[in-house]
């Protein structure tokens, strides 16, 4: 298969390469791909109830319901 880039693609997935974040141009695009599947395979639903646990995790946190960690406070815990 034999797909055209715009320039301003090109560029870009040429300055992926370059900065060392892919391999290859094909990387890049597999990389690409892999995340259209994914993302084309979230539903209505799955949006909504992401949006009510975000609701609930802000309501818990303006009421202050927050541990250390949430807080981004440093934590002694081992993190092995």
């Amino acid at each position: 298969m034999t797909i055209s880039l715009s320039p301003e693609m090109q560029r870009f997935v040429e300055e992926k390469v370059k900065s060392g974040q892919y391999a290859s141009a094909n990387d890049v695009m597999r990389h690409a791909l892999a995340l259209l599947k994914a993302q084309d395979t979230i539903t209505p639903d799955d949006v909504t109830e992401l949006r009510r646990l975000l609701a609930s995790a802000i309501d818990q946190a303006d009421r202050g319901e927050l541990t250390p960690h949430e807080r981004g406070e440093p934590s002694l815990a081992p993190t092995h």
